[in-house]
């Protein structure tokens, strides 16, 4: 079926139960960010497959809002469909309940549907108080229209889940659970129910395979006082994994019996995220009193123990030699000819293949060059794959994960010849990246109060990038981790010594190139004053960072003296780990820059 048959299909089924919209998130039921296949419903209606995204269906209009990392691949991919692209936080773009009180109001509707097992309580309950007051439009909660029109749906992942070793954890599930008691007690709270894929992992110290680059399971925890039960399809579980979980005190059930779980449940006070928790669970949940507050665990599990820190140190050393072994190889490549984005990608996943602990990569990665660069979000396909020249610059944004850490990393690399425009951009994003990588801050700050150091340069140019600065990253977890985050909007979620928080800023000239250059970093103690303690951000990816589009009579020395301390450290990090070739290449790409300002190796 083509979007606009799948478009009247869903029509059909919408006039039959008297819906006059329906609304079609990102998310699962379990408010992740990466879903497995079964949950795609937004991709499936309206072809769009970014990983943020909502598509609206009204009996006669349809509507997809996305952010502007996915403007330009939304148009390519929505051309030719019904679907009208709408640019989230740019000027004259209707909010979703904006949209639907004027089109309903036109087309006579009274009833928007959407389902409650993949939207957010939070979510839904706003929803249904913002299409009141617009028009006393009502909001159904309890159809799912994909179970009858996706007829190749996938099924929900049934893949067997591992124990995540000691070793790499750094700390008990018993430990952990306690901790979260603990944490639980404060809010005057008997239980919890924990939705989050990775918050459960990381929990129980256990890794599945279900979601694309994740290494996390299908499943809910529900943890009480003295007890927890795991809703876990009984198949992923073999004899070594259900020991293990009787061990740590957890009991199990069927992923289906979720709902049923928790009407069942006998405590007095249950805490659920009313951000994280769908819907239709927030509304099983029978106790006396619900707690409507943040999850205590995506704060734990963002401040990384010693050992998880040793082992992202690890990862990002091995990640560093594949990436050195791919940039030495990447010039003569393109010049002999031949190489594609598509190509490139298979030879850099081929050598972090040959590190050990490898597991795969942490997310899709992403080669632009030349104009695909400027697609923050890109990813080549063979119809969009195109020969990479000796000329210009290529955006590479990669990851892998192993078994002891997750790595994330961009860099953009002249492959020849570049403009002064080019130079100029490259330039503008290196000062950012350096003046964030500097900075020195209280603890508990946020990253909203750090955002600007990366942008100050470009703002002053009048020039922005629309995406965050910083996100967290898991420990052989997520790629993308929270509660914190480094962005213009406000995020309160304060920064703490052991977060890790990546260092990304941009700059994209659509229909030209792109340029990002991205480490992830470790937030570490700085000195402790009488104005108490503060933080600063110490680089975990080793890396080179290209010398060659930077105009220097835009450097400072301080940065320059940066750039040249982090290539001292990349170069004596991978000296034992390289060959002789490998060796004489590193120190050319790591030779300090400005004389005045160098230290030279030894």
């Amino acid at each position: 079926m083509s979007i606009n048959e799948r478009l009247y299909a869903l029509r059909e089924v919408m006039r039959r139960e008297k819906i006059d919209a329906f609304i079609f998130p990102s998310t699962d039921p379990h408010n992740g960010e990466y879903v497995p296949d079964h949950w795609k419903g937004r991709e499936w209606i309206s072809g769009f497959n970014g990983s943020a995204g909502t598509a609206v269906v009204t009996m006669e209009a349809a509507a997809l809002w996305t952010d502007s990392r996915y403007f330009l691949a939304a148009e390519e991919q929505l051309a030719g469909t019904e679907f009208q692209l709408m640019k989230m936080k740019m000027s004259g773009t209707p909010s979703i309940t904006q949209w639907l009180a004027q089109k309903l109001a036109v087309e006579g509707g009274t009833a928007v549907g959407v389902d409650g097992m993949v939207n957010a309580a939070a979510e839904v309950e706003s929803l249904i108080d913002e299409l009141r007051r617009n028009g006393g439009i009502t909001v159904r909660t309890n159809f799912d229209p994909l179970r009858e029109l996706w007829h190749d749906r996938p099924s929900i992942p049934d893949n067997r889940v591992e124990v995540y070793p000691l070793e790499f954890a750094g700390e008990s599930a018993q430990n952990k659970l306690q901790r979260i008691r603990e944490a639980l007690k404060a809010h005057h709270a008997q239980g919890m129910l924990v939705t989050a894929l990775d918050d459960i992992a990381w929990t129980l110290n256990l890794r599945g395979s279900d979601v694309h680059c994740n290494p996390v399971a299908v499943c809910y925890l529900l943890i009480c006082e003295k007890s927890a039960t795991l809703y876990i399809n009984n198949v992923k579980l073999d004899d070594n994994t259900k020991n293990y979980l009787r061990n740590i005190g957890v009991d199990t059930d069927d992923y289906e019996n979720v709902a049923n779980g928790i009407s069942r449940y006998d405590g007095y006070s249950l805490l659920m995220d009313d951000n994280e928790v769908n819907y239709t669970l927030f509304k099983s949940a029978r106790c006396q009193q619900i707690i409507r507050a943040a999850s205590p665990i995506p704060y734990m599990k963002a401040q990384k123990n010693a050992t998880e820190i040793a082992g992202f140190k690890a990862a990002m050393l091995r990640d560093g030699v594949a990436m050195v072994k791919f940039l030495k190889w990447l010039k003569p490549a393109v010049e002999a000819g031949g190489q594609t984005e598509m190509s490139l990608d298979e030879k850099l996943t081929s050598l972090r293949a040959e590190q050990p602990l490898f597991r795969g990569i942490s997310f899709d990665s992403i080669f632009g060059y030349a104009h695909h660069g400027a697609i923050v979000h890109y990813e080549a396909t063979p119809e969009t794959d195109i020969a990479v020249e000796p000329r210009g610059l290529l955006l590479m944004d990669t990851g892998a994960q192993y078994l002891d850490g997750t790595t994330d990393i961009t860099r953009t690399v002249a492959l020849g010849d570049t403009t002064p425009e080019q130079r100029h951009a490259y330039t503008l994003v290196l000062k950012g990246h350096i003046a964030l990588a500097m900075a020195k801050f209280p603890e508990r700050a946020s990253g909203t109060q750090l955002d600007i150091l990366a942008r100050q340069a470009m703002w002053r140019e009048g020039m922005n990038y629309m995406h965050g600065t910083g996100h967290g990253v898991g420990s052989y977890l997520n790629v993308h981790e929270g509660p914190h985050q480094i962005r213009m909007e406000w995020k309160p979620a304060p920064l703490v010594a052991g977060m890790t928080v990546t260092n990304e800023p941009g700059l994209y000239l659509a229909g030209k190139f792109g340029v990002r250059t991205e480490n992830t970093m470790l937030i570490t103690p700085y000195m402790e004053t009488d104005f108490g303690r503060f933080l600063q951000l110490d680089p975990l990816t080793l890396c080179p960072i290209d010398t060659a589009p930077i105009e220097m009579e835009m450097m400072t020395a301080e940065e320059i003296q940066w750039l040249n301390n982090y290539h001292q450290m990349v170069f004596d990090s991978f000296y034992p780990h390289l060959d002789d070739e490998e060796r004489e290449w590193l120190r050319e790409a790591c030779k300090a820059i400005l004389s005045q300002c160098t230290m030279p190796f030894e």
